[in-house]
Order: structure tokens, then C-alpha cells, then sequence
């Protein structure tokens, strides 16, 4: 049985790359996490796939994160609903019996949740860092992602804008 206490995710590509795109650092994932997984199917997303090797150098240099350099059998479903990346960040959260992940687009997100794992994302782990006291200006990270082409809704922004100020 793992230990629940030891605060452990699972994330896919697009978080790590939006919150590269908002802080220039992943460091905030070492501050609020005791581990954090990124399957071999996402390592291949940011380091070989990635055209523009975007973020590249900085996931690379992130020591702390847990990349695993071996693809895992993923059931038939979650490959045929979801890209690759995702549904080894879903398989492997059920394989290492970790309740959460981070992922950003909402199919997968739903399919997580229908899997019984809980989701976050890129701006939910700034507001978590933030209620926890980090000093971040969320603005500026949100305006930070937008200008390196990470999509984010004015409606997501808002509704994560709403959590951020309530008590």
C-alpha cells in the first residue's frame, strides 16, 4: 500500500510545457510535490517530438523530476481515446496507484476521472502554490503562457481567477 501521505503526480506534456511557458522553471513542481512522475511516452513528447524543442532544455535540466525511460503497456481504451502521452500518464497513475495527474486538455481529463483519478492542471497548481503562500503573480504567469501560444479560455482564466480570490 503506498504511503498517502507522500504527496506523488503523474504529468503529461502539456503542463509541463505551460508552466515552463509561465515560470521558466518546472522548480514549483519540486515544491509542491514529494514525486513527480513523467512517463517515457511524455519524455519522448518534449524531447524528441517536440519540433521547436520548446521547453527542452529546461525539462531536461529538472533532476527532480521521475522520467522513466521504458514504455508501459497501456490498456487498448486508453490508447484508442487519448494521444499516447495522456493515456500513459492515466495508465501509470492506476499501475503506481497514484490518485492524481496533471493534465490540461479536458477529454482526457474526463477520462482520468472516469478512470477514479483526480485532476489538476498547470494554472491548478499555481493557485495551489499560491494559496499555500508562493509568491506568484498570477497574471503575469497566465499572460507569460498566452504569449508562447499556450491556449488557455478567457472562461478558464476567470474561473481559476474566482478560486484564487475565494477563501
Amino acid at each position: 500500500m503506498p504511503n498517502v501521505s507522500t504527496k506523488r503526480i503523474v504529468i503529461n506534456t502539456s503542463p509541463l510545457l505551460a508552466l515552463i511557458a509561465g515560470l521558466n522553471s518546472l522548480d514549483i513542481l519540486h515544491e509542491m510535490y514529494d514525486e513527480v512522475i513523467v512517463p517515457n511516452e511524455v519524455v519522448n513528447e518534449i524531447t524528441i517530438l517536440n519540433s521547436s524543442k520548446f521547453g527542452a532544455d529546461i525539462f531536461n535540466n529538472s533532476i527532480f523530476l521521475n522520467k522513466q525511460f521504458e514504455d508501459i503497456e497501456i490498456s487498448p481504451f486508453l490508447k484508442n481515446v487519448l494521444d499516447i502521452g495522456e493515456a500513459a500518464v492515466i495508465q501509470s497513475a492506476l499501475n503506481r496507484e497514484i490518485t492524481t495527474v496533471c493534465i490540461d486538455e479536458s477529454v482526457a481529463r474526463r477520462v482520468a476521472r472516469l478512470n477514479g483519478v483526480k485532476v489538476t492542471g498547470s494554472l491548478g497548481i499555481i493557485i495551489k502554490a499560491i494559496k499555500k503562500g508562493k509568491k506568484l503573480d498570477f497574471l503575469d504567469i497566465v499572460n507569460n503562457m498566452r504569449s508562447k501560444n499556450i491556449f488557455l479560455s478567457d472562461r478558464l482564466i476567470k474561473n481559476a481567477s474566482a478560486i484564487l480570490n475565494s477563501k
